[in-house]
């Protein structure tokens, strides 16, 4: 029992050793790895050199699947190329078991304490996540240690040595279970190691173990489709066509298995070596084979799992053209032009708050939730597409642009927010509780309502072509809209001191509801404020002006303002 423990506790060390390693490489590299995977898609053998080279540093196929599937899963590296980097991942895995499989015993406790040492002594720098690094590769190498230590005295029972028997001879039987101790163990590297340890300890021969090698293989591939079971059809296609290239790979090598084993036994290399060698060899015959096969299987796994209809998917972007990251006025237009579409969402939010306010329909604020979710899809969408469009070479003119989309798109996910945040409260305070705005109160709150619709507009105009007169005439609404409020304000104190029984009522939320349209409204006006100062049109006096008004503060591309 305790045997069993010490072996799943290396299995657990290892795998958080992995994860050490990649988010700590990711955090420093992150924008750099996915820049070079992205740049290196053209050519399907570039992309075999790409995966091969990230897998090198996450030390992880099954991270590089990931890594690989979420590009896919976002439009941003087709199947074809994807399936690419794939095959360069599964020969960056098998070099690293050449690696692993030498004598480092003195290697594993000398990075976990420079590693440790970095991390403490460099916190909050690149410098710490460059120590965790160092900590994960020691402990995948303790881990790897401790497995075989482990599982040394296990195979010596004779029960062990039975099961090995029993399995000896029946290639496909090692295979599978070959596999499904991969998934259960979460790593192929860890029982590749361990197959070669078993060769070299006796327990079994090399006909043994070269299937048990392939069925390894097999298994990495079936753990990156089982953890994208749930993911969209375009992330689940790039683990399955990687999996058929490895169970085809290893159909066509089971036959040759018996006759393979004969000539590395008469070669007089170690049994040890043999099998991380056959590993290795396998991997990078199977890519030679199928780089050319990258295409056609594509299509096929494209058939196999075919996209779910997204006519009516509003929160799947449309216009993030990936073909257009390597221009970056392209790329801004396209995102340009998504950010518009995220103003429509919420100008429909703003219509279905004013019938909320007016009529009191659940079925307003319901709409409103819906809207909000797909906002905040789209400006996740966006704003990952410009981090792309970001690492490219850009001008001034550009890389303005691009700080005015990404203030825009933060602006108007705010604003889904308040809106949201503004139907909330209508239902808690006046539906739940059957209260009504006074006609006044109403009339007030649809008054600003409209203004702020027209502002909307105006606002979206602004973003779109930059016009100084239309931006001046913005931020000339966000004065009116704050007297407009004043009054309002007055007004609504008037009726509170006449005891209106409805203004007394719903005052509290009277009062929020202008606020936070107010608070809409600076939101709207925020992008007049870059095409104005870039212009040359914004006063000193202005500037005062606004840093007097109440309100909360904004961050926007044209620096920091009072709204």
């Amino acid at each position: 029992m305790l045997t069993l423990l010490n072996i799943l506790a290396g299995i657990a060390l290892l795998v958080w050793g992995t994860y050490l390693v990649r988010t700590s490489v990711l955090r420093v590299y992150g924008a750099e790895l996915r820049r070079f995977l992205s740049v290196n898609v053209g050519n399907r053998f570039l992309a075999l050199l790409a995966g091969l080279g990230v897998t090198g540093l996450l030390q992880s196929s099954t991270a590089t699947a990931l890594l690989t599937t979420s590009f896919a899963g976002s439009g941003l590296i087709a199947t074809a190329p994807a399936l690419a980097i794939m095959l360069g991942a599964d020969i960056g895995t098998a070099l690293a078991a050449v690696f692993l499989s030498r004598d480092l015993t003195w290697l594993s406790p000398l990075l976990i304490f420079v590693g440790v040492i970095v991390f403490l002594s460099k916190q909050r720098s690149n410098a710490e996540h460059l120590g965790r690094v160092a900590i994960g590769l020691g402990l995948m190498m303790l881990a790897l240690q401790l497995i075989v230590a482990a599982a040394r005295p296990l195979t010596q029972t004779a029960g062990v040595k039975a099961i090995f028997t029993t399995i000896s001879g029946d290639p496909l039987l090692d295979l599978v279970i070959a596999a499904a101790v991969t998934v259960l163990a979460y790593s192929s590297l860890a029982v590749v190691l361990l197959v070669a340890t078993l060769t070299a300890s006796q327990v079994i021969g090399l006909d043994t173990a070269l299937p048990l090698v392939l069925g390894a293989n097999i298994g990495s591939g079936l753990l990156a489709v089982l953890m994208t079971l749930k993911s969209a059809a375009e992330v689940r296609r790039v683990p399955m066509g990687n999996l058929f290239f490895k169970l085809g790979g290893a159909l066509l090598a089971i036959p040759f298995i018996r006759l393979i084993a004969n000539y590395a036994g008469d070669s007089g290399f170690p049994d040890a070596q043999v099998v991380i060698a056959f590993h290795l060899v396998f991997n990078i015959v199977l890519g030679a084979i199928c780089i050319g096969l990258t295409e056609r299987t594509a299509a096929l796994v494209e058939r196999l799992i075919p996209a779910a209809p997204t006519a009516q998917d509003e929160s799947r972007a449309r216009h993030l053209d990936p073909h257009a990251l390597p221009t970056p006025s392209l790329a801004l237009t396209c995102a340009a032009r998504e950010a518009l579409r995220i103003g429509d969402f919420v100008e429909q939010m703003l219509a279905a708050l004013g019938r909320l306010m007016q009529d009191n329909h659940r079925s307003s604020a319901d709409e409103i939730r819906r809207l909000d979710d797909v906002v905040d899809s789209l400006y996740k969408q966006v704003k990952f597409y410009l981090t792309q469009v970001s690492r490219t070479p850009m001008g001034e003119r550009e890389s303005r642009k691009w700080t005015d989309i990404i203030s825009f798109t933060i602006n108007l996910e705010q604003v889904g927010d308040i809106i949201e945040k503004s139907a909330n409260d209508v239902v808690s305070k006046n539906i739940e509780r059957n209260r009504n705005f006074s006609d006044a109160g109403r009339q007030e709150l649809c008054d600003l309502h409209a203004r702020l619709v027209a502002n909307l507009r105006l606002a979206m105009n602004v973003f779109i072509n930059n016009d100084v007169n239309d931006a001046e005439k913005l931020l000339a609404e966000k004065v009116k809209f704050r007297e407009l409020e004043l009054v309002n304000y007055d007004k609504h104190l008037v009726r509170l001191a006449d005891h209106t029984v409805q203004s007394i009522e719903t005052s509290s939320l009277h009062l929020d509801l202008m606020r936070d349209l107010k608070r809409i409204n600076s939101h709207f006006c925020s992008v007049a404020y870059p095409i104005l100062e870039a212009a040359g049109a914004l006063s000193e006096s202005r500037l005062r002006a606004v840093e007097h008004e109440r309100g909360d503060v904004t961050i926007t591309g044209g620096g920091r303002q009072r709204v």
